[in-house]
């Protein structure tokens, strides 16, 4: 794999992050278009998995494309930005396919390159701490200092982030419900979306009904 050449940095906050027109232009849309617990959420993730990056020995850091990175864990969660056009009416994710589309799947995403582990990996060190995303990770693929931690938690606060978790993906559920039964989301719809209904739309009912002993 080519190296990629080094880019301008900045400190955000005390982390050194790329700074590019296009990360800038990311974290421009993400902030106008999702609320202030949601971007702060998209936020941290990206600084986890930056600072994660940030410690790699030189030659495995030089493959990973680190803007895509920025990219990636910036705009992981524009598929809830329902009061906007860009958002398609039938499709889950749009953008950096691979790296947002199976951001929630670590068993996939712990396989693939380090552009969407990294995402994978930060987003889920965001929400149940780098212990458990290391565990699920199978090795030490998160690793960020307390003070790192606190700092990004201190700049991007999560604001009733739960609350808003489950609001927006019980929305999720209510309004583009197939792309909600093969993944997580399920879950999520049956707890907290009223009228949800899974009933013969999974991928176990598919089985039930075609598959033959003969």
């Amino acid at each position: 794999m080519i190296p990629f050449l080094p880019l301008a940095t900045r400190l955000l906050p005390g982390i050194s992050v790329p700074d590019t027109p296009l990360i800038t232009g990311s974290i421009a849309l993400a902030q106008d278009k999702l609320p202030e617990s949601l971007f702060n959420h998209v936020m941290r993730s990206r600084l986890i998995g930056q600072a994660s990056i940030n410690r790699l020995p030189a030659a495995n850091r030089s493959v990973v494309d680190e803007e895509a990175h920025g990219v990636a864990a910036i705009l992981h969660d524009l598929g809830f930005a329902f009061n906007t056009t860009i958002i398609s009416p039938d499709r889950l994710f749009e953008l950096v396919w691979d790296a947002i589309a199976l951001h929630t799947q670590a068993d996939i995403t712990k396989f693939k390159e380090p552009l969407v582990a990294y995402t994978s990996s930060g987003t889920l060190a965001e929400i149940v701490g780098q212990d458990i995303a290391n565990y699920q990770f199978g090795g030490p693929v998160i690793n960020v200092s307390k003070t790192e931690w606190d700092a990004i938690y201190e700049a991007y606060p999560k604001k009733k982030f739960r609350t808003q978790f489950f609001d927006t993906v019980s929305y999720l559920c209510k309004t583009k419900p197939a792309t909600t039964y093969n993944n997580f989301l399920v879950g999520v719809g049956d707890r907290f979306t009223p009228g949800y209904n899974k009933t013969r739309k999974l991928t176990v009912d598919l089985l039930d009904a075609l598959l033959t002993d003969e």
